[in-house]
């Protein structure tokens, strides 16, 4: 059976909080079709675009961020191997560990994804007004604040 929670009341926390859930997981569903012009799986892209973005990482810690067992994410890390998006290197922190880094192709497609994402959103910003523009700056700024007070 079906719940159908009660809508909190308009003006509050929750309220807010609800609709910014619901608007936010619309927007990357919406974003990930983009993506599939990459030619490269959901997955796959989430962890190339944390190397790419974040640098060289362990693939426990890659792992952890995607959160993702460590087999499964050595799987995907493989597939990355294989398609040529990242490679291998020792860690020099600790011989015995290793590092997985985006390779200039990687880093190519990487940017190619965001950059065709960007381009779909600046385009529907490009038809809203400077307040609309400056509301959603604003939105984007809470986003972060709220990242940055709820790291894992």
């Amino acid at each position: 059976m079906a719940r159908n929670p009660v809508k909190p009341p308009s003006g509050t926390a929750d309220s807010a909080a609800l609709e910014l859930h619901a608007a936010a997981l619309h927007l990357l569903r919406r974003l990930r079709v983009e993506d599939r012009a990459s030619g490269v799986p959901p997955a796959q892209l989430s962890a190339l675009s944390v190397i790419v973005f974040g640098g060289p990482v362990r693939a426990s810690r890659l792992a952890a961020i995607e959160e993702m067992a460590l087999p499964s994410m050595s799987r995907l890390i493989d597939a990355l191997e294989k398609a040529g998006h990242v490679r291998r290197r020792p860690d020099p922190a600790d011989g015995r560990a290793e590092l997985i880094e985006a390779t200039a192709q990687g880093t190519r497609v990487m940017h190619k994804a965001r950059d065709t994402r960007v381009r779909l959103l600046a385009a529907f910003l490009g038809g809203c007004s400077d307040a609309e523009r400056e509301a959603a700056l604003a939105t984007a700024s809470l986003i972060r604040r709220f990242l940055a007070s709820t790291k894992v």
